[in-house]
């Protein structure tokens, strides 16, 4: 119903001066005894509801609604056991592929992980570090505290996800610039994050070669010809430590992610002291 501009209102239709039903408790509807508005009635037989969806509670999440995924507590990742067939096989894997770098560390990684029959995921560490927007420290500007701190965070991240991908059967393979003589870019780290299981694997090419891929770099992943020799020079420290060591200088993408493969399932039947 219209009514003309300075009409009287029409009288009230119930009890309490409100619609016919109601029982006013209270002039606002933030008072504790407000009812809250009507009900909305059905539409009629045979018309539909033309205006806005009634609203309803909201319904409590189950086990079985899409997107809440009950993640396994990750503990320490155990050795393998060796592969019934050649190479990995289907053996569920956590990897560290170690390089300095140019090496092609993390291009190698992915391919493996790839190209792998069972399911099997890539984490770089570089790009978990990256994750760190506003007050990143690029330890190009110079290691410190800061530098230092952002890059335990980031392992101990890369440590936890290598244990829940493998507590869901999926084996992991991360890559990082670890140094033979500097502890705290060290190999105990990963062992402590992710467990005795980790299987590392150095990738060392020449250094010509990690030079002429560094070149093609671009952005904060790009060094100086002067760090990527320094970088190089302290890697040559894991000959003789006993990690298996791949010098893929003459080797494409493929032909290394094939070594890789063959390295790491000789790996597991003989696991390197570490």
């Amino acid at each position: 119903m219209q009514h003309a501009v300075g009409a009287p209102l029409p009288p009230p239709q119930g009890p309490g001066n409100g619609p016919a039903g109601w029982t006013h408790q209270a002039q606002h509807p933030g008072h504790p005894g407000h009812p809250g508005p009507p009900p909305i009635p059905p539409p009629p037989p045979g018309q539909g509801w033309t205006g806005p969806a009634p609203l309803h509670a909201p319904v409590p999440p189950s086990r079985e609604t899409t997107g809440h995924v009950r993640l396994p507590p990750g503990g320490p990742v155990p050795l393998p056991a060796p592969p019934a067939e050649p190479g990995t096989g289907t053996a569920t894997l956590a990897v560290l592929l170690i390089g300095p770098a140019g090496a092609g560390k993390t291009t190698v990684a992915r391919l493996w992980a790839a190209r792998r029959r069972v399911p099997t995921a890539h984490v770089s560490l570089d790009d978990v570090r990256e994750w760190v927007c506003a007050g990143f420290a690029d330890p190009q500007a110079g290691w410190n505290d800061h530098s230092e701190a952002q890059y335990r965070l980031a392992r101990r991240t890369c440590g936890f996800a290598a244990r829940n991908f493998l507590a869901n059967g999926i084996s992991c393979i991360l890559d990082d610039a670890v140094f033979p003589d500097r502890p705290v870019v060290g190999l105990g780290g990963w062992k402590r994050h992710v467990g005795p299981g980790l299987l590392p694997v150095v990738l060392l090419p020449g250094l010509e070669v990690v030079l002429e891929r560094n070149a093609a770099r671009s952005g904060n992943r790009r060094l100086s010809d002067e760090e990527v020799a320094r970088i190089h020079g302290r890697m040559a420290g894991w000959y003789g430590s006993g990690l298996p060591i791949i010098d893929n200088s003459s080797y494409d993408v493929e032909t290394t992610a094939r070594v890789l493969d063959d390295v790491l399932a000789r790996s597991i039947a003989s696991p390197p002291a570490w």
